[in-house]
């Protein structure tokens, strides 16, 4: 008789939330998912739980009487857990959402969620690879973030969920269309300029002013022009009208992207420095 296969093992959720509701109701709809869920409900049950075993995924409640959700996440580097983290809050104040990226929490997720987009959600951030290097927090006031970003394709999601989560009280038209536009050049700026390679890094800033928000994304490569720029659909002869697709599957870079004659049109203004290895986003907000 053939040997049977042994079962995968399943990835272990620790949930710490003072809602009992909230986990309740994460505690079934994740173990219906197949994952083997723990609950905690505040941040010192979390750090006895983490204490005599380890977790795949730790998903933390910010506001949690004792030790909050943060300060969990601090520790939990301190014991040298590896764990991914996902934070779960109703507050979205800029000083929550910076605090977390500085912390290095895999992913920010607002309150009241959708299951679906939940599970998904704890799906993506279980598959990721953990980045090469952390992220590099600059500057966390709400008026001006300044990150650097090591040149990998998969931090490019998680850091347009903290920005976008930033502009929350932006219609959603404009939070969608300045979210769209920063998520392809900065995929540009870590493809192109940082050719995927994670020793590279990638310099982000946002700046929120009254009547305007802007980015900046300063990549570490030499520049190029626009004439020159093969994986571009900018560049194509009207003749071949799809030739970036094809340079853009030579190089292994993405198939989709929207390119930067569609960004043009999702904001205000994109300016590029002489070298144009720098672009700044414009959208005014009146």
């Amino acid at each position: 008789m053939a040997a049977k296969t042994p079962k995968e093992k399943r990835r272990t959720v620790l949930v710490a939330d003072d809602d009992s509701s909230i986990r309740l109701l994460l505690s079934e709809l994740l173990g219906k998912a197949g994952y083997a869920v723990t609950v905690a409900p505040d941040g010192t049950a979390a750090i006895q739980h983490i204490r005599k075993k380890p977790f795949d995924l730790v998903m933390l409640d910010v506001h949690m009487p004792g030790m909050n959700g943060l300060e969990v996440l601090q520790k939990l580097k301190d014991l040298g857990r590896r764990a991914k983290v996902i934070i779960m809050t109703a507050d979205n104040t800029p000083e929550t959402l910076l605090e977390a990226v500085r912390e290095q929490a895999d992913r920010y997720v607002p309150k009241p969620f959708r299951t679906q987009a939940l599970l998904e959600l704890v799906s993506e951030t279980l598959e990721e690879q953990p980045p090469a290097s952390p992220i590099e927090v600059v500057s966390a006031r709400p008026h001006w973030v300044e990150l650097v970003v090591p040149c990998e394709r998969a931090l490019a999601d998680r850091i347009q969920g903290f920005m976008m989560a930033l502009k929350a009280d932006l219609p959603d038209d404009v939070r969608n269309a300045v979210g769209d536009a920063f998520r392809e050049m900065l995929l540009n700026a870590i493809e192109w300029g940082g050719k995927l390679d994670p020793r590279r890094k990638v310099r982000i800033s946002y700046l929120r002013a009254q009547r305007m928000l802007m980015y900046r994304i300063a990549d570490p490569g030499v520049g190029f022009h626009f004439a020159g720029l093969e994986h571009a659909a900018i560049s194509n002869p009207p003749e071949d009208p799809i030739r970036h697709m094809r340079v853009r599957d030579e190089k292994g870079l993405r198939a989709g992207g929207f390119g930067i004659l569609m960004t043009q049109q999702k904001v205000d203004e994109v300016l590029y420095n002489e070298k144009q290895n720098e672009v700044v986003l414009i959208k005014y907000l009146d």
